[in-house]
């Protein structure tokens, strides 16, 4: 590794005073403590008894989340496709280039609010459009091995931080051996990933009495949270926090979807053309949309519900009712304010922090 690489790294690791000196060895098991939100509905998500959150470890998964030696050729990151400044999204690609300028047929998911999956979604199908993991932790070696994103394995993964001189003494502080593991690679890395929480939109802000909404994005939430946009039928009413219900639907992108969805999964007809529900939360930063990017801007996303979907056999219910009516018929003032209460709930100071 480069010297100016190593010195940047060692500033990076002592860059807060709550971290753990490099030249300290030992295990320091240092509870990490979460910043939630202001407001009444963020309640506390489950951390794994086996996975518990500590400043060692949560340091050690940022470090490695931005490591490149987790992909085949060292060129790529987990960083490299969500990158901070765009709410961790891939910053306006449709797909991701993986290793050698790969692409696959799915758009990078946001990530953020992630630790609420596992409280909120009870199927065991959470993670990735499609559900395939289950946790946080085996989410995260899905990438690494994936042939079209880091191409690596997990051997070759450990052997090159394990021959790192500094990776082993960071594993020492944080899970009490040097010897690494991919299983504490996926461990530090969800660490980190439950530490991505973003809460403090303008909408948050008007919510908490700090700011008042403009007329507009009242109407506008009018229109998302009543049958008029049926948007919280998928995205949460607004005693939610989250704007997803953590589930999956067929939201009439397709009469025949090519990317079958959920049913790759489980196997189960109904589920066919079924993805899993976006958070509402940080448009401003995560465009394109959708499972596979086809929508470049939001505007096209509000004209797509009000105009434009396509019936299916396993079309969500609350879409297919609007069939009759041709969708939603928002008129042109109606989806501007809808638009204006789409983007109060973006989070600057989540992507500042983070940047």
């Amino acid at each position: 590794m480069k010297l100016g690489y190593r010195v940047g790294l060692l500033l990076l690791v002592m860059a807060c005073k709550k971290d753990i000196p490099i030249e300290n060895n030992s295990y320091n098991p240092i509870p990490y403590q979460l910043q939630l939100p202001i407001g009444r509905t963020w309640t506390q998500f489950p951390i794994p008894n086996e996975n518990p959150l500590t400043v060692a470890g949560v340091q050690l998964g940022k470090l490695l989340f931005e490591e490149k030696m987790l992909s085949a050729n060292n060129t790529i990151s987990c960083k490299s496709c969500h990158q901070p400044e765009y709410a961790f999204s891939d910053g306006g690609k449709q797909f991701s280039e993986g290793i050698n300028q790969l692409k696959g047929n799915r758009n990078a998911p946001a990530l953020f609010n992630l630790g609420w999956t596992e409280l909120y979604n009870l199927t065991g199908h959470r993670f990735f459009w499609d559900g395939g993991k289950g946790s946080l932790e085996q989410q995260v070696i899905g990438p690494i091995v994936n042939p079209i994103e880091m191409a690596s394995n997990t051997k070759d993964v450990v052997y090159k931080l394990q021959n790192d001189d500094l990776y082993p003494k960071l594993f020492k502080q944080a899970f009490g051996t040097d010897s690494i593991t991919i299983g504490l690679v996926a461990k530090a890395i969800s660490q980190y990933e439950r530490t991505l929480i973003s809460g403090n939109s303008p909408y948050d802000k008007a919510e908490r009495r700090e700011r008042q909404r403009t007329l507009s994005e009242y109407n506008g939430m009018l229109i998302f949270s009543t049958e008029k946009g049926d948007c919280f039928h998928c995205h949460g009413n607004l005693s939610s926090a989250f704007f997803t219900d953590f589930n999956f639907h067929n939201n009439g992108l397709d009469e025949i979807s090519l990317d079958s969805g959920l049913f790759r999964i489980t196997g189960v007809p109904a589920d066919r053309g079924k993805f899993k529900t976006p958070s509402l939360r940080n448009l401003v930063f995560t465009a394109p949309y959708m499972h596979d990017g086809r929508f470049k801007t939001l505007w096209e996303v509000i004209e797509f519900y009000n105009s434009g979907f396509k019936n299916s056999e396993t079309l969500d219910p609350f879409i297919s009712k609007h069939i009759p009516n041709g969708g939603l018929n928002l008129t042109p003032i109606e989806k501007t304010d809808l638009y204006n209460f789409l983007v109060s709930l973006s989070d600057t100071d989540f992507v500042l922090k983070h940047k």
